[in-house]
Parts: structure tokens; C-alpha cells; sequence
């Protein structure tokens, strides 16, 4: 158990990282980076989520086996481990790997909300983008090595910089050797910040959408709302048919909004393919457009 009552600092150079103890009885804390929320864990129960988008993407590792089966997941950015800690408790033993960019705040993390025991996470420190451009022939891969990032089941980039999303690992070509990696029916779940018009959401979409033949949107508020609000949005996308789509039930109630196929395409309205070329990073949360 954690040594601490209240609130830790992390080593993250000049930026001011904290796990904060939230509520002692579930064992729940919060990792904030320069007070900005990044991952909220229960030690307790490492089965609850505290927000809806981390939900979402918990229900499609939930469809993507039968309960209790072991699933090759691959984590683009570690936070707290709140998706890790959530598959080991679910489906435990599973193989996953995590890469990040920062080895002394995930140790920092790791001292103070220790993962449990028994689990099969792995961990390979680097930028994400430079470890998917690796050539995959040159891997040595050996039965049971999770650091060999191949044929991952699910994957999901969550890649924050404190609020930002750089482009270059939101590109056409980023998301191409993601694809590469993935099993033939492996899913991607990109988690994304925006707000109306969705100008960065609809180019990923976009972007995504010229990758895999699957793509679908799920968000907790009206897509074209003009005055809504900066908010979470989930892409889903993949080449085999997405239990997002067939099965919308699965993220429960109040069921989020979901577009996909001609509502998707609708919602896109040409929005252009994002490659690295001609990239952005994504929106800025403190800009006065979503006061």
C-alpha cells in the first residue's frame, strides 16, 4: 500500500507532477500533471473508472474475448496505468506492454501505486513514435515477450503531453505502423481532446479512416452542438468489424453518442487526411474558444 496520506510529488524535471490521494477508503488517487488531470486509479478496485471515455474503451477490451481471456494490449502512454491495471484485474495474466516517454515519473508512479502482483506489464521508455518506426522484422520476438510490440489485440494511444496531443504521433504515418503492429482484427482506441467545431477530431477521423475499414467516433456530448463543450473523444478503428458498432449496448447508460459509417462520413464533411507533413497538434484546452 501507498506510503502516503495525501499527496506525493513526482520527479518530472521542472513540471509539477503530484499523485493526490482522493478518497482513502476505495484506495483512489489522482495523477495531475502542472494541475492537470491525467489518470484517476482504486487500488481497491482497480475495476473503477472514473471517466466516461476510460469507460468506453474498457467496454471494447471487454468485447474484443470472452470474460477472463487473456488479450495482448499494447498501451501508447502509461499515466497511472488506470487501462493496465484494469485488464490485469479482468483478465489476469494477459500480456501488456506499456510505452513511455518519462522513466522517472513512471518510476515515481510506480513506487507510489505499485501494480499487483503476479501481472505481466512491461515497460519500454521511449518516444512512441520512434519505437513504432522501428522495423518490425528486426524485433527478436520470443514467445511470451510483451516488449516486442506485434500483433497487439488492442491499442491504445492515450499520448497527452500534460493537454497536448503532438502530431507526430497523430499522423497518417504514425497510424499506419501502429496498424502494422496489430493483430489482423486488433482494435485502436485513440483518446482525443476537442470541442465544436472538431476540427482536429474530424481529421483524425479522417486520418484514421484512410488506415483501417473500421472507424467509429464515441463521445459524451452532441457532435454538433455549436456551443459545447472541450471534451473527451474516442475513435475506435480497426479492419475487422467493431464491437462499438455491433453491439452499441456494450458502453450502457446513458449510452454515449456514436457515429459511424454515413453519420461518420457526414460528421467528417472533407475534413483532410492529417500526415506529417501537414499536421497540428491538438487543441489548446486554455484557448478562449471553449470558455
Amino acid at each position: 500500500m501507498p506510503l502516503f496520506s495525501r499527496s506525493r510529488r513526482l520527479p518530472f524535471g521542472r513540471r509539477d507532477a503530484r499523485i493526490t490521494l482522493l478518497d482513502k477508503r476505495t484506495q483512489r488517487y489522482e495523477l495531475s500533471v502542472d494541475d492537470i488531470p491525467q489518470s484517476v486509479v482504486s487500488l481497491a478496485d482497480p475495476r473503477s473508472l472514473e471517466y466516461p471515455y476510460i469507460r468506453h474503451i474498457a467496454r471494447v477490451i471487454d468485447a474484443e474475448a470472452p470474460a477472463g481471456e487473456e488479450l495482448v494490449v499494447v498501451h501508447l502512454g502509461a499515466g497511472a496505468l488506470t487501462l493496465p491495471r484494469y485488464v490485469q484485474a479482468t483478465r489476469p495474466g494477459s500480456p501488456q506492454l506499456v510505452v513511455e516517454f518519462e522513466p522517472e515519473l513512471y518510476a515515481g508512479m510506480l513506487e507510489a501505486l505499485p501494480l499487483p502482483d503476479g501481472h505481466r506489464v512491461e515497460v519500454r521508455f521511449g518516444d512512441a513514435r520512434a519505437v513504432a518506426d522501428e522495423p518490425i522484422d528486426e524485433i527478436a520476438a520470443t514467445d511470451g515477450d510483451v516488449t516486442a510490440w506485434r500483433d497487439a489485440k488492442v491499442t491504445v494511444v492515450d499520448l497527452w503531453d500534460a493537454a497536448v496531443i503532438h502530431r507526430r504521433v497523430a499522423s497518417l504515418e504514425f497510424y499506419r505502423r501502429v496498424a502494422a503492429r496489430s493483430a489482423d482484427d486488433g482494435v485502436i482506441a485513440v483518446n482525443l481532446l476537442d470541442g465544436s467545431p472538431f476540427d482536429y477530431s474530424r481529421r483524425q477521423a479522417a486520418t484514421l479512416r484512410a488506415v483501417f475499414a473500421h472507424v467509429a467516433v464515441v463521445l459524451d456530448f452532441d457532435p454538433v452542438d455549436d456551443e459545447g463543450p472541450l471534451g473527451n473523444v474516442v475513435v475506435f478503428a480497426s479492419d475487422a468489424p467493431l464491437a462499438a458498432v455491433t453491439h452499441p449496448q456494450l458502453f450502457g447508460a446513458p449510452a454515449p453518442e456514436q457515429l459511424h459509417g454515413d453519420a461518420l462520413t457526414a460528421w467528417i464533411d472533407g475534413a483532410t487526411v492529417m500526415t506529417d507533413a501537414d499536421g497540428e497538434d491538438s487543441p489548446d484546452p486554455d484557448d478562449p474558444r471553449w470558455d
